[in-house]
């Protein structure tokens, strides 16, 4: 009897929550459903909207970009590059005028390859391209070594001596050449391969052409050979770093 007398009074409350019209849980649910039915009306307001159009510009030229003015870059030529650039002119002169749109000449008072922007001129950075192709020549390397600076974008150029590195004088400094250079070359070239990248060895100055990363494990294995490391041990490091190399490719 106690039970029931339980049960009826938990109907009647009940019964008294739902005429009396307040059940908190139900008015949570209908706020949320408002807030809901708000933020959906907003988004579809926003998607409806057209979204507003990119303006598309034309190309500019390169003599726009420069306001009409001429540029000019002079690349001094050494004595022991005259004869290499005589041969060679029309090879750097044809990329330079044909492709870059460039004029370029050679001054022989200053004794200067001179560069010079025109109309024509379409690229901004075609002069730096060119002044580099130039440098690169006059440094010593090949002309198709050389022409790949224009050809390309994420190719550089280095340039550092052995007194850099470790100060060497008299034969401690042309031992520590030779080192770099091998018998034949053959240490040199063997650098050159492994890297994917040209050296040249004028003198005490040393030139480095490839990208940021083949330069860099250039240099180290050169610095390495000049510190007194034997060309094995070199060779090893070399070995390790081209299996790296072809793994990530």
């Amino acid at each position: 009897m106690a039970t029931s007398t339980n049960q009826n009074t938990k109907m009647e409350t009940v019964s008294q929550e739902t005429d009396d019209g307040f059940i908190p849980r139900k008015t949570k649910s209908r706020k949320r459903k408002l807030q809901k039915e708000q933020s959906d009306d907003l988004q579809s307001m926003e998607t409806s909207e057209s979204a507003p159009k990119r303006p598309v510009f034309p190309p500019i030229s390169g003599d726009k970009l420069t306001g009409g003015k001429t540029e000019l870059r002079k690349i001094a030529v050494p004595a022991n590059r005259y004869t290499p650039l005589k041969d060679n002119w029309m090879k750097i002169f044809t990329p330079i005028v044909e492709h870059l749109n460039l004029q370029v000449r050679f001054n022989l008072k200053s004794r200067n390859v001179e560069i010079k922007t025109c109309k024509e001129t379409k690229e901004i950075g075609a002069l730096q391209k060119a002044a580099d192709f130039v440098r690169a020549f006059t440094l010593g390397f090949d002309v198709d070594d050389s022409l790949a600076l224009v050809r390309l974008d994420d190719l550089y150029l280095e340039s550092f001596q052995v007194q850099d590195v470790k100060p060497l004088k008299g034969d401690h400094l042309a031992r520590a050449i030779g080192r770099l250079a091998g018998k034949n070359g053959k240490t040199k070239f063997t650098i050159e391969n492994v890297t994917k990248t040209r050296i040249v060895l004028a003198d005490s100055k040393i030139h480095i052409l490839g990208s940021f990363q083949n330069i860099k494990v250039a240099r180290t294995a050169i610095c390495n050979l000049i510190l007194g490391s034997p060309p094995s041990k070199v060779y090893g490091n070399l070995r390790t770093v081209a299996a790296r190399s072809s793994e990530r490719f």
